[in-house]
């Protein structure tokens, strides 16, 4: 895992940015967002194999797997919180292959997406469940821009300022659930002094 400290990268992503994150990378993530769940996927890609255009141009861009709901008045989006990414799993390569760099969720992808994402040159990012109202503070606009019909799942266009997340696979094929268990499947008194974490702050 890379040392602490937060990145800050704004979309769309460049290669080089995908490039030099790795597992455990704190990204603060700003600039234009994709919002969509699997129905809205089953519909991009659908129009990727019938040769049609995207509502939006998918290089270097980044999508986010939540359906947030409607905005209370004087807000700007309602609760945004994340959605299981293993649903969109069945759809995430051919969408990588048409140029996404990165994917917002939580949970673990499957085999064929990891490998996709060393393929194409994109990164998975995480974000913590459960805290919705906090991620909708990042959000600094929102817009539906295709399939209305869906309603909370449409895709949305969402422009984040300091969205807080976290490496969970890179590009090179780092993944963080196997490396965390890997480093604390050790027996406590053989763990490094900074391996021993608790949530009080002290070791344990």
């Amino acid at each position: 895992m890379s040392k602490p400290g937060p990145r800050r990268l704004t979309t769309p992503l460049s290669p080089a940015d995908v490039a030099r994150l790795r597992v455990g990378d704190c990204v603060l993530l700003s600039g234009v967002v994709y919002c969509a769940r699997d129905a809205a996927h089953k519909h991009l890609v659908e129009l990727i194999d019938g040769g049609e255009a995207l509502p939006f141009d998918p290089v270097g861009q980044a999508i986010y797997y939540a359906g947030p709901s409607p905005a209370r008045p004087g807000n700007v989006i309602g609760s945004a919180g994340p959605t299981t990414s293993g649903r969109m799993d069945p759809y995430t390569p051919t969408l990588l292959r048409a140029g996404i760099r990165a994917t917002i969720g939580k949970g673990r992808r499957s085999l064929e997406v990891r490998e996709a994402m060393k393929k194409f040159g994109a990164v998975y990012l995480g974000v913590v469940g459960g805290v919705a109202a906090l991620i909708a503070q990042s959000v600094v606009a929102c817009e539906v821009i295709a399939f209305p019909e869906l309603g909370p799942e449409a895709v949305q266009r969402i422009e984040f300022k300091d969205l807080p997340t976290f490496v969970i696979n890179d590009a090179v094929g780092g993944d963080l659930y196997e490396e965390a268990a890997a480093r604390y499947a050790r027996p406590l008194d053989k763990l490094d002094k900074g391996d021993r974490w608790c949530p009080t702050g002290g070791d344990r």
